[in-house]
């Protein structure tokens, strides 16, 4: 798409604001922004300043029969609501009466609007009430902008456009579009999810990608007029222009440009309106700030040497008490670590349960043994930060595992983490090392690395047995947790989870969830990567979302969790843009586009984890799911789970010959009499094993049908569930019964399989075996409808990102 804009000029005008003491432009500077971008339609201003009188002619150089008159002021950002917006006749008379009425007018709205809701004051009129908060708010108008009037084609709903760029801490520089107008907000909130605004990251994306998700809201419909009675007033290429013009400023001025002197914080156009298929820009508000200095990059390599450890030294293990340190040492060498690559720090002691004890990192200088791949600091938060500049200072180890909380949870300890950054911050930038070790925590749980034959979680065995517990070995997966509670509890309570690596990031302190996203993306330890984030630091948002789709881009699946969903900045944050799109929002639009699978519920997490590490290697073509009953109310409820504003399946259609081929089956068993072919089909409990296995080969014999679910009734009189001696005729160990039939057809079959096995602890024995077999078991049939639903959506959106090779254009 070729664009024309001037980025000379756009930076001259920052500059001239910058001059000016001004960290935001005047809306008409904004319409000069946006004819530098390439628009084509922008209307004439001229600014009446405060206490100027002009002569009639110039009051009407402005053409057009009304006029606009806007109040100028950096703090009035939404002018309607104060009367800060009015259209009179294009005449000297009119113009100067309104004028003179909103210099005063407006500031009385305003200050008693702010009196009204003090918390949502601006720092610069804060502990100012009554007169003298008028008076502030008159102080800092400007004067009144004059601007041409451009009345729309249409006033009805829709027919406004927001289009609005944000920077965000997490993730950067964020677009966002959809309906505008003065209740952009209450749109927002109250259509479905993705209807009335989306958002992405410029960073990853193309004025065509960001079009084609815009197609899918409502206000897209309405400009396009596609709605009843509504008529086309804009092109979708002026659409897909004004995108990529708005991406382009974005990625210029943005933080993660290091050649950009200004940052746009906030560039808003709400609305546009549009006259004779042009869009014309109603109102605009830009805030800017200078660039800042962004931290040293982490050696992110290192993470092999945290996760693979040759040789591991434990600081903080007790010889008279089970503490953190001691059951450290007792699950690192329970896992099978070898113990003489192995040295706890310890004084007085030369041995320990027969391993070396050093008293300080200065012996281990002159052991010449030379330094520690992992080094797991157990001890105290008042002990960290010197024993932390003693290992920099050192060179003691390529990685540090930090234990203890007490650093930066709680105001207290805020001092005490930002020590630990500067030093280690420090050591980055030093030139006689390779970038310092790598820091994992502070407050972290431990790391699992099965691979690297090591355990440091602090839990002792008896509260958390590993042997046996898990139905399946280890898979190809990494569970990555910011807090190391919901890893243990979602373990422990889904022991069918197996990922080779479970690692508890903590607070961040050095080593991120973007860097660990980062070292996985290319692992060939791993096929899957599910996440638990509750916040990224700066901007590492984005690059946890850049690793996400280098890690769809290599065949991986990501299944991501966020938690804490708060709409951000709503009550403090002055523009429209930045309530409509909020935190979550932002987090959840970025992660899913980048490819991942977003999860709403702990236990969806664990469900698209399970499906993740069992189903990674089925072949996904759609989103047409068969699904099979033993029992009337799964099959209502079944169909009752195929939609939510987060997916959309569909029942498949079986082709003639399945539709054969299964009568075939029932009326083998006479059963034709009492089954009616449908989708989903009621088998009826009367249905043995034969007929469940052989219809759901049948099924995924089909063309037509992306993914087979079989909820089989194990208290059937006709079923073989259970656990019990071959002799007995409801042992599911027979040749011929279900859990045979079913994990045959999954190792034979590219057709995802998902069971539901309703009933039970009886059942416990059936299902662990199927889940051996790599078959994902759900309880609840409308659960496995759900969560599958969810997985074939995210799957099939990663296969979009491998189309577009990551660009965000689909590629042949």
């Amino acid at each position: 798409m070729r664009l024309d804009i001037d980025f000379d000029s756009i930076e001259q005008i920052f500059s001239n604001a910058w001059e000016q003491g001004r960290d935001f432009l005047f809306e008409s500077e904004v319409y000069e922004l946006l004819a530098k971008s390439g628009s084509e339609t922008f209307p004439r201003t001229r600014l009446i300043k405060c206490g100027t009188r002009i002569p009639d002619d110039e009051l009407v150089t402005i053409p057009g029969e009304k006029i606009v008159l806007k109040i100028v002021s950096p703090y009035i950002v939404h002018k309607t609501e104060v009367g800060g917006v009015r259209v009179v006749d294009n005449e000297p008379d009119k113009i100067r009466s309104a004028v003179r009425r909103m210099f005063y007018e407006v500031p009385e709205s305003y200050a008693a609007g702010l009196g009204r809701a003090q918390e949502g004051l601006p720092v610069h009129y804060q502990g100012l009430t009554g007169d003298a908060l008028t008076a502030a708010v008159s102080r800092d108008v400007k004067g009144v902008l004059q601007v041409q009037y451009m009345p729309p084609d249409s006033a009805a709903f829709g027919n406004e456009l927001i289009v609005g760029l944000r920077h965000t801490r997490e993730f950067g520089t964020i677009l966002s579009a959809g309906l505008g107008g003065t209740d952009t907000d209450l749109y927002a909130k109250r259509f479905r999810k993705g209807q009335a605004i989306v958002a992405a990251s410029p960073a990853m994306c193309t004025g065509e990608r960001f079009f084609r998700l815009y197609r899918k809201t409502i206000s897209y419909r309405k400009l396009a007029g596609l709605t009843r009675g509504q008529r086309r007033i804009v092109t979708d290429e002026q659409l897909a222009e004004c995108f990529e013009s708005f991406i382009r400023i974005g990625n210029t001025y943005c933080r993660e440009n290091p050649e950009a002197v200004f940052i746009i914080d906030e560039l808003e156009i709400n609305p546009f309106a549009f006259t004779d298929f042009l869009m014309v820009p109603l109102d605009g508000m830009c805030r800017f700030s200078k660039q800042k200095k962004t931290a040293p990059k982490r050696p992110v390599a290192k993470i092999d040497n945290l996760l693979h450890p040759v040789r591991m030294g434990i600081i903080g293990v007790s010889s008279t008490r089970k503490n953190f340190g001691r059951i450290i040492l007792d699950n690192v060498l329970a896992q099978g670590f070898d113990p003489d690559n192995l040295v706890i720090f310890k004084k007085g002691m030369t041995q320990f349960q027969g391993i070396d004890c050093l008293p300080d990192l200065a012996a281990l200088e002159n052991s010449g043994k030379g330094k520690l791949d992992l080094f797991i600091v157990a001890v105290g938060a008042d002990q960290v930060p010197d024993l932390v500049e003693d290992i920099i200072e050192k060179d003691a180890a390529h990685a540090v595992m930090l234990i203890a909380g007490g650093l930066g949870e709680t105001p207290d300890s805020r001092d005490r983490a930002e020590q630990l950054v500067e030093a280690i911050c420090a050591a980055r930038i030093r030139p006689d090392t390779d970038g310092g070790p790598v820091f994992i925590g502070a407050n972290c749980m431990g790391v699992i690395s099965l691979p690297g034959n090591f355990d440091t979680w602090f839990i002792p065995k008896e509260k958390l047995p590993k042997n046996g517990s898990c139905p399946r070995s280890c898979c190809k997966a990494a569970l990555i947790s910011q807090s190391g509670a919901f890893m243990l509890h979602r373990s422990h309570y889904c022991p069918q989870l197996a990922p080779a690596y479970m690692i508890s990031m903590g607070n961040q302190t050095d080593l991120t969830i973007g860097d660990m996203m980062t070292y996985f993306k290319e692992s060939d330890q791993v096929d899957v990567i599910a996440v638990y984030a509750e916040g990224f630091n700066d901007l590492d948002g984005l690059a946890f979302c850049r690793a996400v789709r280098d890690a769809v881009l290599a065949g991986k699946e990501v299944v991501f969790y966020k938690a804490g969903r708060t709409p951000e900045g709503k009550a403090a944050t002055s523009s429209h843009t930045a309530s409509i799109a909020g935190d979550y929002m932002v987090c959840e639009s970025c992660v899913s586009q980048a490819g991942a699978i977003v999860a709403r519920t702990f236990n969806e997490f664990q469900e698209l984890m399970l499906l993740a590490e069992t189903l990674n290697t089925k072949i996904i073509h759609g989103n047409r799911l068969a699904a099979v009953s033993g029992a009337g109310f799964e099959a209502v409820g079944m169909a009752d789970s195929i939609q939510s504003d987060d997916f959309t399946m569909e029942f498949a259609r079986f082709c003639n010959k399945t539709v054969t081929d299964v009568r075939s089956v029932l009326a083998a068993k006479g059963l034709d009499r009492l089954v009616t072919i449908s989708n989903p089909l009621d088998i009826s409990p009367a249905a043995d094993d034969q007929v469940h296995g052989d219809i759901a080969e049948i099924l995924c014999r089909d063309n037509g049908v992306d993914a087979v679910i079989l909820s089989v009734d194990p208290m059937s009189p006709a079923m073989q569930t259970l656990d019990t001696d071959p002799e007995d005729r409801f042992c599911m160990h027979h040749k011929g019964a279900i859990l045979h039939r079913l994990t045959h057809l999954n190792n034979t079959s590219e057709t995802p399989i998902v069971a539901v096995v309703d009933g039970g602890r009886l059942y416990d024995p059936l299902r662990d075996a199927l889940i051996a077999g790599c078959i994902p078991v759900f309880k609840v049939c409308d659960g496995a409808v759900a969560a599958l639903s969810l997985y074939i959506q995210g799957r099939l959106g990663a296969n979009a990102v491998r189309m577009s090779k990551g660009d965000g254009v689909i590629h042949d």
